[in-house]
């Protein structure tokens, strides 16, 4: 690792840390030439994903757009910016284990909505409401009686 100050390409590991929740290596490492300490970061080359659209255009994958998307959902909800971290690092998992290059969106949103059902059922209805681009009020009933069944099927399962 070449030193930023005096450009030599010898340096020392001093210390190593796991950082970015096991995702990243951290090390502080010692030029050999001016004792200059400096750090490092160290983590996977991720291949990019695409995501191909309804439309078939292709841009791509970005985690903001899924986070900046269920902040809206979870708007006025008791909803933590650490909890929908949690579900957009989950969600960045599936996607990257399924070893494909492109994603279609729909999975993309499928997974969206299995995480929120999980979650916060109004926030799921909200992102949902978006999502689905519901045509009529029946529509969005029905998807109440869904989740107002599993949600008593949980209440059973918890008692």
């Amino acid at each position: 690792m070449r030193c930023p100050k005096c450009g030599a390409t010898k340096s020392s590991v001093i210390d190593s840390r796991q950082a970015e929740e096991g995702n990243t290596i951290r090390r502080r490492r010692e030029c050999e030439e001016c004792q200059h300490r400096f750090t490092t970061y160290e983590r996977v080359e991720e291949r990019t994903l695409v995501v191909v659209k309804k439309d078939g255009t292709r841009e791509q994958f970005s985690r903001d757009k899924i986070f900046n998307g269920i902040i809206r959902s979870a708007q006025k909800r008791p909803v933590s910016s650490d909890e929908i971290g949690m579900v957009v690092n989950r969600i960045e998992q599936k996607l990257r284990s399924r070893n494909e290059n492109e994603i279609q969106s729909e999975v993309i949103g499928s997974l969206v909505m299995e995480e929120l059902a999980e979650l916060d059922e109004i926030t799921y209805v909200r992102f949902a409401s978006v999502y689905r681009s519901f045509k009529d009020v029946s529509e969005l009933e029905s998807l109440l009686q869904q989740i107002t069944q599993s949600s008593k099927k949980k209440k059973k399962k918890e008692k």
